[in-house]
């Protein structure tokens, strides 16, 4: 039957569907609204379960505050072109109001909240259907305190910061620039005390290896040096095999390196100084401590001050209980 313009366009105020859609499903349900609106979204379960299996790596990245409530969310799609439709922008935004009116603490409270004619996540799965391309909310976090600064990154919705200070203050900007810190910085927590004990533990782990192996590689490079050959010219067997057919170094001296390699490498690593290994190793995790708790890191408007020495200069009081950040982007 034919259909009008009129119900097409009721229809597509409705879902959000296309024209072309919307006139599809009026013919199929013969102008019945209701009917049609039931094949939209019959359509947009049809396309999520398609494309279950493809990677959403791109989408919408947004923040609100309300008063001591903040949250970020991510509704994520597969290409730039539909993250970047005013109307997908919209739907993340419409989503996080809900989520942050409601003060919802998890992603599947986000999803059960009613949209429309149905919830939350029906409305990313019909949207889905509009779009042809697969959705799904992802990144949703929340912090609460008495003062929230949030920072959208350039206002293009793929990296958002949220911070929590202890107090406000009359400078409005000094949440804000330490909204800022977060996202270039990229701390993975306040302060010490808040970095959570495996991660102490791995680092360590690591700073211990790397340390024994520098100490390592510094014993064979001497003793390679000391026997007359540039430890440039044979620091890999690659490197080797091509200088001697440059005759940079003869079979000879190959040889000698390769075993002087073992040698050394096995008489270093059984009479490793465990208390300067340790030592250098306590001092890589100072470092890491230093670029990666908040509190600790370089202020990023004044390299001459840590972010705790820029907030004290505003309050002496002043400081940071919470933090969040989620980016699309790997880094």
């Amino acid at each position: 039957m034919a259909v009008s313009i009129k119900d097409i366009q009721k229809l597509r105020e409705m879902t959000g569907a296309g024209l072309a859609d919307c006139k599809k499903a009026l013919e199929e349900s013969e102008g019945n609204i209701d009917a049609a609106i039931e094949i939209i979204r019959k359509k947009g379960q049809a396309v999520a379960a398609k494309r279950s299996d493809r990677e959403a790596s791109e989408g919408c990245v947004v923040v609100k505050a309300d008063g001591n409530f903040a949250a970020i969310i991510a509704l994520k799609c597969e290409t730039d072109f539909v993250a970047n439709n005013a109307d997908f922008v919209k739907l993340t935004q419409d989503i996080l109001d809900a989520a942050v009116a409601a003060r919802c603490k998890t992603l599947d409270e986000v999803k059960a909240l009613p949209m429309g004619d149905g919830t939350i996540q029906d409305a990313v799965v019909a949207r889905s259907g509009i779009t042809g391309e697969k959705m799904e909310l992802d990144g949703y976090s929340v912090i609460e305190g008495e003062c929230i600064a949030t920072y959208d990154h350039q206002n293009k919705h793929t990296l958002c910061t949220m911070v929590a200070l202890n107090k406000c203050v009359e400078d409005a900007m000094a949440g804000k620039n330490v909204a800022m810190q977060i996202a270039s910085a990229n701390p993975v927590a306040v302060d010490q005390s808040a970095v959570p004990q495996a991660t102490i533990d791995s680092e360590l782990r690591v700073a211990i290896e790397k340390t024994k192996e520098e100490q390592i590689q510094k014993a064979v490079e001497a003793a390679i040096r000391k026997a007359g050959v540039n430890p440039a010219h044979v620091d890999s067997d690659d490197h080797i095999e091509s200088n001697m057919a440059k005759g940079w170094i003869t079979p000879e001296q190959a040889q000698m390196v390769r075993e002087l390699k073992v040698k050394v490498a096995e008489e270093k690593a059984a009479n490793l100084p465990e208390q300067m290994i340790q030592n250098i190793a306590q001092g890589r995790l100072k470092k890491f401590f230093k670029e990666s708790c908040l509190l600790e890191q370089e202020y990023i408007w004044d390299k001459n001050q840590t972010v705790a020495q820029y907030l004290h200069s505003v309050d002496k009081e002043l400081t940071v209980t919470a933090f969040r950040r989620f980016t699309l982007r790997a880094e």
